[in-house]
C-alpha cells in the first residue's frame, strides 16, 4: 500500500517562498516518477511539476517555470517542491502524486498518476 503525505504549506506574502515535502511509504519509490499538482477554488486540478525516477529530468508548467523547483531524495522517499517568488495566483491546495507505471514519466495530466496525497494548502496574500 502506498501512502503520500504532503507538508509545508501555509500562509505567505507575495514574493515569499515555501518548500513543500511529500513523504512516500511503500516500496520502490525510486522506480517511479513523481508529480505535483494544484487545485484552486472553483478551478480544475492542474499540473505543476514532475520529476523522473532517475532524478535527472524535470518538467514544469509554464506558469511556474523559473520560480518553482522540484527535487527528490530517494534515500528518504521524499519529493520536494521549492516555491519562490510566490504570487497570489499560486494559492491552491497542492497535491503530490506517484506515476502510474514504473520507469515511465507521469506526464502532465492526472490520469498518469495513481496514488495521491491528501493535499496541503498554500495561501499567498497580495
Amino acid at each position: 500500500q502506498v501512502q503520500l503525505v504532503e507538508s509545508g504549506g501555509g500562509l505567505v506574502q507575495a514574493g515569499g517562498s515555501l518548500r513543500l515535502s511529500c513523504a512516500a511509504s511503500g516500496r520502490a519509490f525510486s522506480s517511479y516518477a513523481m508529480g505535483w499538482f494544484r487545485q484552486a477554488p472553483g478551478k480544475e486540478r492542474e499540473f505543476v511539476a514532475s520529476i523522473a525516477w532517475r532524478n535527472t529530468d524535470t518538467y514544469y508548467a509554464d506558469s511556474v517555470k523559473g520560480r518553482f523547483t522540484i527535487s527528490r531524495d530517494n534515500a528518504k522517499n521524499t519529493v520536494y517542491l521549492q516555491m519562490n517568488s510566490l504570487k497570489a495566483e499560486d494559492t491552491a491546495v497542492y497535491y503530490c502524486a506517484r506515476a502510474r507505471h514504473m520507469w515511465r514519466a507521469g506526464g502532465a495530466t492526472s490520469d498518469g498518476y495513481d496514488y495521491w496525497g491528501q493535499g496541503t494548502q498554500v495561501t499567498v496574500s497580495s
